[in-house]
């Protein structure tokens, strides 16, 4: 059996890699099948994969001497990089900072996969935000807007969603017509708030700066010097898709974000995101970028549950083969 020792000179460093009641620990040893111990001042860790549970705890320590704190999801984020054999600390230096929010906080990406998404909606006019729900497809698009048009690269934001009717009928809904398509679009305003604030986001949206719109309201019209973000695009069908995209003016910007596996369309209607992905896959100048579980960044809870619900679809699609 192979073994691995680590030397630790600071004790208070070896607490914050075990983390409380060995939590950290215990999740490496889950994910590689070793055994980690600490005797004085080394960790000694023993199995087939010590190498790669090294490289972990390598990392782990190089990030916690930065100041970050351990939490689950980044152990986890850790931990699926090394198996990838990527290294958290170049992931991380190539995470720049987007913009600040309304309070100050930076905004960056926390996964390569964010990161490569961000860089790809700086390089191209249109982008693809394509994974499962929990990977900052939306708050990405919404924070480079923001910092596109603070400096000044573009002259207004368009967020725009399609109002489909998951389970709810819109004229059951109260209110008139804004307010029964404002719960389809409550999402937008949440990242647009945490960003701008939400009275500087008001403002602009009085001066008809910031648009948040149904997608039916997009059409005939062609947006020149905006940066315009369709969310939940697997809710399009093929007709909304083209429209949209053919709204596309001189110095705009357009972020489609989606998740092909939660359609709520009428069964038998195909999502015009899917159709995208197989008709516009080799047009120059477009790009589409695929988050995965792994770059979910909210309860840990939410990647097991993305990852099981993956793993039957795989298998509902052989038995459909078969």
């Amino acid at each position: 059996m192979n073994e691995l020792k680590l030397k630790i000179e600071d004790g208070e460093l070896v607490n914050k890699i075990f983390g409380y009641m060995d939590r950290n620990i215990g999740m490496i040893e889950e994910a590689f099948g070793v055994e980690i111990i600490q005797r004085a001042d080394y960790i000694i860790i023993t199995g087939d994969n010590c190498k790669m549970a090294g490289d972990v705890m390598n990392e782990m320590m190089g990030a916690i001497k930065a100041g970050e704190n351990m939490d689950t999801q980044k152990m986890n984020y850790i931990i699926s990089l090394t198996i990838d054999g990527k290294s958290y600390k170049e992931a991380s230096l190539s995470s720049g900072t987007i913009c600040f929010t309304h309070k100050g906080k930076p905004v960056k990406p926390k996964t390569l996969g964010q990161a490569n998404y961000a860089k790809a909606i700086r390089d191209y006019d249109i982008v693809f935000g394509v994974g499962p729900a929990g990977t900052g497809k939306t708050y990405i698009a919404v924070a480079l807007a923001a910092s596109a048009f603070k400096n000044k690269q573009v002259e207004k934001i368009i967020l725009t969603r399609p109002a489909v009717e998951a389970g709810e009928k819109l004229g059951f809904l109260p209110g008139d017509l804004q307010e029964k398509v404002d719960p389809y679009l409550r999402p937008l305003y949440d990242a647009l708030y945490d960003i701008l604030g939400k009275e500087n986001a008001g403002r602009l949206r009085e001066k008809e700066i910031i648009e948040v719109i149904p997608l039916a309201y997009m059409r005939g019209r062609t947006f020149d010097n905006s940066f315009i973000i369709l969310d939940e695009a697997q809710n399009t069908t093929k007709e909304q898709m083209k429209m949209f995209l053919t709204r596309l003016g001189f110095g705009s910007k357009v972020v489609v974000t989606g998740d092909i596996t939660q359609t709520d369309l009428p069964r038998g209607k195909k999502s015009g995101l899917k159709q995208a992905l197989q008709i516009l896959g080799d047009v120059k100048g477009i790009k589409f970028c695929f988050l995965k579980a792994q770059d979910v960044v909210r309860h840990d809870l939410v990647k097991r549950i993305i990852e099981a619900y993956e793993n039957v679809s795989v298998r509902d699609e052989e038995e459909d083969e078969e």
